[in-house]
């Protein structure tokens, strides 16, 4: 009964309040599924591409405001207080998916800048330019969350979850770059230790911001994730060692390749983005080992 009447009780704070959508936090969210709509159809309209990247930009710009505009309805209505709690820290998640949405829109601002901006480009520019607005705007919500309204981090927003969404945004940023593989069995394994990590990675972070689930599981989550982790280790040094030998070894820089794409410099990126996640899976490990920065000890 107590249970009962306590949902009963947050239930019935659940009232629609439009006046947040004129507070600080509710301008913010408007600005940001508005510049990302608008970026969205302004890219449809110039045209579709094969290319990763553009699948990528597009995404970013159709994802962000989706979940912006669920959270603003959410706060809209109260409903934050029915899953703040019991079920999710729901400041933590929404700050943690505001610094995740920054580093997406960020990363499609200078992917699409990089292939579609040029001189004789006028509406690239200008996608881009609306491309680097709705970072900012994103970015901005960071920063009110993090320096102004200091909110307390419990994960996702804390070292911990947002080193897990790190990790899983540079492996988003492999499989993008990803080309050339598929003829050579060393590369086709490496593929293999890339995708191995990712989808546990999502696990983790969904068990830690689902409250109820964490207390379900039939085992022990912390020491789950430092044996994952030192797989992940082992995976990706494997990577960092066989993908440069067989992507570069009597495979200089072709003379016509240009700095913006070929099949060389999106392997190069690959090696660059798989020792930069061996050093986030590495540093991730240590800090899981010592218990530190927020890490809880077993």
């Amino acid at each position: 009964m107590g249970i009962t009447d306590g949902m009963k009780g947050t239930m019935s704070k659940a009232v629609f309040t439009p006046s947040s959508l004129l507070s600080f936090r509710g301008v913010l969210h408007l600005s940001q599924i508005i510049l990302s709509l608008v970026t969205f159809l302004l890219a449809a309209f110039r045209g579709g591409s094969s290319l990763s990247y553009w699948n990528y930009a597009m995404f970013t710009w159709s994802f962000c405001p989706i979940m912006t505009l669920i959270i603003t309805i959410t706060e809209m209505f109260k409903l934050d207080l029915v899953f703040n709690g019991p079920c999710l820290d729901w400041p933590d998640f929404t700050t943690g998916m505001a610094m995740s949405s920054t580093l997406m829109t960020i990363s499609a601002a200078i992917m699409y800048g990089n292939f579609y901006a040029c001189l004789d480009c006028p509406y690239g520019w200008v996608v881009t330019v609306f491309a680097i607005l709705c970072s900012v705007v994103y970015t901005l919500e960071v920063m009110k969350d993090k320096f102004l309204d200091k909110k307390k981090a419990t994960y996702l927003a804390a070292l911990p979850g947002f080193w897990k969404v790190l990790e899983a945004f540079v492996s988003c940023m492999i499989f993008i770059l990803l080309s050339g593989y598929s003829n050579n069995l060393a590369l086709v394994l490496c593929v293999i230790a890339y995708a191995i990590p990712f989808p546990v990675v999502l696990l983790i972070i969904v068990i830690n911001i689902l409250k109820k689930l964490r207390t379900c599981l039939p085992f022990n989550l912390d020491r789950f994730v430092f044996i994952f982790l030192i797989v992940c280790v082992v995976l990706y040094i494997f990577a960092a060692i066989m993908w440069p030998i067989f992507s570069f070894i009597k495979n200089p820089r072709p003379i016509d390749c240009p700095r913006w794409f070929c099949i060389w410099a999106e392997q190069f990126m690959v090696a660059f983005m798989t020792y930069v996640n061996l050093i986030l899976f590495s540093v991730d490990l240590i800090f899981t080992l010592l218990g530190i920065c927020g890490f809880k000890r077993t």
